[in-house]
């Protein structure tokens, strides 16, 4: 049974643990929707609901905690190509803590495909699973206060993009001129959960 808590006035917290299972209830409650829930906020692993003003919370998390969800039967998204140059900062750094060449962590990071399971952080910055667990490395010790648009980085088990310039601890292994997020786009976000993400060696 998926656990459900409130989360404020207005809103419903589902917590899925297992991989995969919180783009599964997603796309289970957008094909087959719950009477007032207005809108579905995916994370890594929670799904956060907000309600209708009037809704009925309990009746709500009811009718979302007797959902099947099979984390296997998530929806996959279009596949997007993001061109990069491997020459971030701190390749080296992370070809040594993972014990590979630096040709190596590009030929693992360009063979996966990958899934946009959440994003946040700032406008267009998609966390990207699916890594190999090769390419497990921690965050820096020391953020850096200025990480230029388009740095692609890694952070635990997960890849990104920086969409914007901004502080930021992940380390970085290239660089992309894609751009991520733009108002004058529709939708603006290029990246969107439930989405397939291929690097590509330039």
């Amino acid at each position: 049974m998926i656990e459900v808590r409130p989360y404020g006035e207005h809103a419903l917290l589902a917590l899925l643990p297992a991989d995969g299972a919180v783009l599964a209830l997603a796309a289970a409650l957008t094909d087959d929707p719950v009477d007032g829930v207005v809108e579905l906020v995916p994370a890594a692993q929670s799904l956060l609901l907000r309600l209708a003003p009037g809704s009925e919370p309990a009746r709500v998390a009811e009718q979302v905690r007797g959902r099947s969800v099979d984390p296997a039967a998530a929806p996959t998204g279009e596949l997007v190509r993001i061109p990069v140059s491997y020459d971030g900062p701190d390749l080296p750094e992370v070809a040594r803590l993972c014990g590979l060449s630096e040709q190596r962590v590009v030929e693992l990071h360009t063979a996966a495909e990958l899934t946009v399971a959440f994003c946040g952080f700032a406008p267009g910055f998609g966390y990207l699973t699916g890594l190999p667990p090769e390419l497990t490395v921690d965050r820096r010790l020391e953020p850096r206060t200025r990480v230029p648009a388009g740095a692609v980085g890694l952070a635990g088990n997960v890849t990104g993009v920086y969409p914007r310039e901004s502080p930021g601890g992940w380390q970085l292994i290239g660089r992309t001129d894609v751009v991520l997020f733009d108002l004058d786009r529709d939708p603006p976000a290029l990246l969107r959960p439930g989405g397939r993400v291929r690097f590509e060696a330039r």
